[in-house]
């Protein structure tokens, strides 16, 4: 069985450091099974507003996307002790389609002491759509970064971990549901 793997870079940034990490990660997991780059940068989305936003073109592209797909790698740029509100704002759109999906975390931060924020954005998946998260995050400040290279052998080392085990995850959950 093909897995069908998205990875989402939600920084809009055009220097990004989570999506230099989320392009990495693809690269990865293209090499190992059927996998697909969204960068929000590229799908502009209106800001949630609980109403006719869930109309636009690309919620609607996006929606479909994350819901055809089994896992899912999340590239979050942390700011300010929390995830980006662009990241926040993709779920809120494309809610439900998350339903049962095997989720894992690159972020990129401007310090250390952030690594624990992602935990609210992975409980929120975990209790609203029942997401399977891998707790194989991988989290990083600049200092593993020059231009647009990872330069830290311990960040690519656990980006390969964080890919293969969410493959094996997806393989797990598949073969338990039959």
């Amino acid at each position: 069985m093909t897995a069908n793997f998205l990875v989402i870079s939600t920084s809009l940034n055009p220097d990004s450091n989570s999506r230099i990490m989320a392009k990495h990660a693809f690269e990865l997991l293209k090499s190992k099974t059927s996998a697909e780059f969204i960068d929000l940068k590229d799908h502009p989305l209106p800001i949630c507003d609980g109403d006719v936003s869930y109309g636009h073109l690309n919620v609607g592209k996006l929606s479909k996307q994350i819901k055809e797909a089994q896992a899912i790698l999340l590239a979050v740029p942390i700011y300010n002790y929390s995830f980006s509100s662009s990241a926040k704002n993709l779920v809120e759109l494309t809610g439900r389609s998350w339903s049962d999906k095997v989720v894992g975390f690159l972020c990129a931060a401007g310090g250390k002491s952030s690594y624990m924020s992602i935990v609210s954005l992975a409980n929120s998946l975990m209790l609203d759509f029942r997401c399977l998260i891998n707790p194989r995050f991988v989290y990083t400040d600049g200092s593993a970064f020059d231009n647009d290279a990872i330069i830290d052998t311990e960040i690519t080392n656990r980006i390969e971990e964080l890919v293969n085990s969410t493959i094996l995850l997806v393989g797990r959950t598949a073969s338990s549901v039959k």
